[in-house]
């Protein structure tokens, strides 16, 4: 068998190709990126191209429009999370304090990843009925989720001392007011204002409210 011929002075191998998805992924890393070290109004088709190593047309190819690119990150991020919880849920017993204790804190734990970036997204979501729309769609979504898992626990019980969620077990206003809540506790534990174990638990609290559980569930299961 002869020997490969000699490579020429200056040759470079060329570099594989990405597929479209992996392109995708890299992409979208490369934003979280920018929006982690610059701040969500740094970034732009633009500067994601000139991060990321490709022309412009690459990057409007793939996101059409900075509202686009937007919306790629929230859909990333709730896939992230919607994984995550499945994945949870599929591990713990069908009970309610366990499954209230997943979603509490799958729900922290995800915003605590993003750090910094995720608000910023968010409040670039805000500013624009196409994106606010689309964070609707997905809020929706996970009070889908969150009514299917906890859903065969309503009522079994009393939580006292939060009486306006007395009675109203897995109604729509208590799921918003879970999702305010969940929030509310996240990006107070992002900014370090609480610990995000006691964001977990006060956000547990809430859900276990909500359903109508017994507030002594949740102390017997943890001394369990």
């Amino acid at each position: 068998m002869k020997p490969p011929p000699p490579i020429a002075p200056g040759f470079k191998t060329p570099r594989r190709r990405l597929t479209r998805e992996d392109r995708l992924r890299q992409l979208v890393d490369v934003a979280w990126q920018v929006v982690g070290q610059e701040g969500a109004d740094a970034l732009t088709l633009g500067r994601l191209a000139e991060r990321a190593g490709v022309t412009k047309p690459v990057v409007y190819d793939h996101f059409g429009t900075r509202n686009g690119l937007l919306a790629a990150l929230y859909q990333d991020y709730d896939a992230r999370q919607t994984a995550l919880m499945d994945r949870a849920i599929a591990e713990v017993a069908p009970a309610l304090t366990p499954r209230a204790r997943v979603i509490a804190s799958c729900y922290v734990d995800c915003v605590l990843t993003q750090g910094r970036e995720i608000p910023g997204v968010l409040a670039a979501l805000a500013g624009s009925p196409e994106l606010g729309a689309l964070k609707r769609q997905y809020q929706l979504a996970f009070i889908d989720k969150c009514r299917a898992i906890l859903g065969p626990f309503a009522g079994l019980g009393s939580f006292a001392g939060l009486g306006p969620f007395a009675g109203r077990a897995l109604d729509a206003a208590g799921f918003w007011a879970m999702l305010g809540a969940a929030d509310g506790v996240s990006d107070a534990a992002a900014a370090g204002e609480i610990t995000p174990d006691d964001a977990k638990d006060a956000l547990f609290r809430i859900i276990i409210a909500m359903v109508g559980g017994d507030a002594r569930e949740g102390a017997d299961h943890d001394r369990a």
